[in-house]
């Protein structure tokens, strides 16, 4: 296995965002506006001369497009992000079959838990959504492995052209990944250049949001008051709640399958996770949190390389849990039931998502209509996260670098390497424990 990765690596194809702060800002300019509209409009059936039940419509509608655009970005983006780190990632071997099941548990048991405590306080049961006036989708109510194999691409370009088709777009993007490994040195170049047109062409549509977070909001403020977005305040405790369960679970894993303390990882990651905070993004913190394994913690290279450089184009959990519950959310707002079938769609999806989000900036934004659309959630309600979305983010983030630091830990082992150096001076060849 190749696991000489430079610390200060970062990949090239990835580049940090350094609008975000000003996009934040123009959100929340946009927010206020559009709740202040919102309220005057829903105060009064004329507006200069026009009905205002028109105006909202025409927001809901003009908003609707922006998302729209969001999402027919969302499946050529998944094909070729995930393609892209299928085949570039050198995994190989036993270690290698270690850091796939650490990653996969890991982002498993993040999504159950974001539902399960979803299920359980049902944020969105304090607010009501009106249901968008389009006709619903034709899918019919089946079972998931029904669902799953409806899904099954009948041709190579069906599922592109289906934004609904997320299962058929994430089976073609693993199956290309996989088969270009082999053609890596020709291809990778390729690879990389599509992603860099997709992610400008996303950039581009990205300086719209505001626009659509104003519209949406003016919407629904509009008919249904300021209501949902009180609702906002129990989400966000609830995101938070679900996120200290996952690093609570960390750290019992840490705890039992590796040598360092707990505590003792905290306090020596602390730069990379304030890092985390501030920048929004695990990739650009990824040489900071490859230096604290190595220097601060005393992590093999080996085993920081995996978890922190390899794994980290994987691991998202934090990120997998937000959008399974955002899922939720709405769909308690607009008084549906996510059934068992569906929040296990809602898993499939998020997963794959994740790994597609890895380390781009705000592409939650994107592989979030996703998720939506799996489950038949009108994406046009996206924007109402927004208010919540960029601390949120933060957080979420700093998950994402404790799971790269679990998956470390946990490929270290019960022994230091200090200590195996002493075990094997004093009793060459024993093994360790």
């Amino acid at each position: 296995m190749s696991h000489e990765v430079p610390a200060d690596q970062v990949p090239e194809n990835i580049e940090h965002d350094p609008e975000g702060g000003s996009l934040f800002l123009q959100i929340f300019v946009s927010m206020a506006a559009g709740v202040a509209l919102g309220l005057l409009l829903g105060s009064r059936p004329t507006l200069l001369g026009l009905q205002t039940s028109s105006l909202l419509l025409f927001c809901q509608t003009a908003s609707k497009l922006v998302l729209q655009l969001l999402a027919a970005l969302a499946t050529p983006l998944i094909l070729v992000a995930v393609s892209h780190v299928l085949m570039t990632s050198d995994i190989k071997g036993k270690q290698a079959g270690r850091l796939v099941w650490l990653l996969i548990s890991n982002t498993l048991i993040a999504i159950f838990i974001g539902l399960l405590v979803m299920n359980i306080l049902q944020p969105g049961q304090f607010a009501k959504l009106p249901e968008p006036n389009v006709a619903k989708s034709d899918m019919p109510n089946v079972g998931v492995l029904d669902q799953m194999l409806n899904n099954i691409p009948k041709s190579l370009l069906g599922p592109l052209g289906d934004s609904n088709n997320v299962l058929g777009t994430i089976v073609i993007a693993v199956a290309f990944g996989i088969a270009m490994r082999d053609y890596r040195d020709k291809l990778e170049t390729l690879v990389e250049t599509a992603l860099k047109v997709i992610l400008r062409v996303i950039g581009w549509v990205i300086q719209l949001v505001p626009l659509a977070v104003f519209l949406t909001i003016t919407h629904v403020v509009g008919k249904e008051g300021f209501e949902p977005f009180v609702a906002l305040g129990g989400f966000t405790v609830t995101v938070l709640i679900g996120l200290f369960l996952q690093v609570s679970y960390y750290m019992a894993r840490i705890r039992i399958n590796s040598w360092p303390r707990p505590a003792q990882v905290l306090h020596a990651m602390r730069d990379a996770l304030v890092m985390a905070f501030s920048t929004g993004s695990s990739t650009i913190t990824m040489p900071v949190t490859f230096n604290c394994l190595r220097q601060k913690l005393g992590l093999r290279e080996q085993s920081a390389s995996m978890g922190a450089l390899v794994g980290a184009n994987f691991n998202n959990d934090g990120t997998a849990l937000y959008e399974a519950m955002a899922a939720l959310f709405i769909s308690q707002m607009l008084g549906r039931q996510l059934d068992l079938s569906q929040q296990l769609l809602v898993v499939i999806t998020s997963v794959v998502a994740s790994v597609g989000a890895a380390g781009i900036p705000r592409a939650g934004l994107v592989t979030m209509t996703l998720v939506f659309r799996a489950v038949n959630l009108p994406p046009e309600y996206i924007t109402i996260l927004f208010a919540v979305d960029w601390f949120l983010d933060r957080c979420r983030t700093m998950v994402n670098v404790m799971g790269d630091v679990t998956v470390s830990c946990i490929l270290d082992g019960k022994e230091s390497e200090e200590a195996e150096r002493i075990r094997q001076e004093i009793q060459p060849g024993f093994p360790a424990v």
